[in-house]
């Protein structure tokens, strides 16, 4: 099964949907499109330059919301039979897609292609860049395992920490997954990174946009976004998505 792009998406309380796409459309320098679906719950961060679109936010009815994956692919019945032989479950059906749960339960979805090819520059010196599913210790190893099997072409490799397993795409591909071992039982859940040249930098302006610290990690800064989304800015290289050389 190829997968031909991705799609990072931004889903966060529906009553919190408008400061949510006003704030990640400054963040990753877009505009927005029309608003879609039966409630007006979707749009798509649309770059310039004739890049090609990769994230898009949805207001949710129900939850805190989160992240979740949109994998666009040439056939999305093999796509949904592949996930499922791997040990998926369908969520919901749709004319022409799919809504997925992995092992751990994370949602994921499976859409056609249309083409897109051009991943979008690094914004500010930063890129949002990476879905990271926050997985309980009991299905992490489960977890690794499907999303390793699943995407064919991907390299899966332990991560930086013991807790971390990073699944990297092909080269063009504009998000990559990060698997994190979480240090207590709770239901999976994911959320985004973006990887910040000067993470000092990017918090100073995602503050002036209206985002607010959370939490500091070695390598890593917690924030919180205007629809109380947590996300992390993290110290990799916005156009690699690697560790920086000098990383220990």
């Amino acid at each position: 099964m190829s997968i031909r792009w991705t799609y990072a998406f931004v889903d966060r309380p529906a009553a919190s949907f408008s400061r949510a796409h006003a704030f990640w459309t400054a963040v990753t320098d877009t505009r927005l499109s029309e608003l879609r679906g039966e409630q007006g719950e979707f749009v798509t961060l649309l770059p310039g330059g004739g890049a090609d679109a990769y994230v898009k936010v949805q207001g949710v009815d129900s939850g805190a919301g989160g992240a979740h994956l949109d994998f666009a692919v040439d056939d999305v019945a093999e796509c949904v039979n592949s996930a499922l032989r791997r040990g998926a479950e369908i969520a919901a059906e749709h004319e022409g897609w799919a809504v997925l749960r992995s092992p751990a339960g994370q949602l994921f979805c499976a859409v056609p292609w249309h083409g897109e090819t051009v991943r979008p520059p690094v914004v500010h010196g930063s890129r949002l860049d990476q879905v990271c599913v926050d997985v309980p210790p009991s299905l992490y190893d489960d977890e690794v395992a499907f999303w390793s099997a699943l995407l064919t072409g991907w390299a899966s490799a332990p991560g930086s920490r013991p807790e971390f397993h990073v699944l990297r795409p092909p080269a063009g591909l504009p998000v990559r997954i990060l698997l994190q071992r979480l240090g207590e039982e709770r239901p999976a859940s994911a959320h985004l990174d973006l990887a910040c040249a000067d993470i000092a930098a990017t918090r100073v302006r995602h503050e002036e946009l209206g985002a607010a610290f959370v939490a500091q990690g070695p390598h890593w800064t917690v924030m919180r976004d205007p629809a109380g989304g947590v996300y992390c800015l993290t110290g990799r290289d916005p156009e690699t998505g690697g560790l920086p050389e000098h990383h220990s």
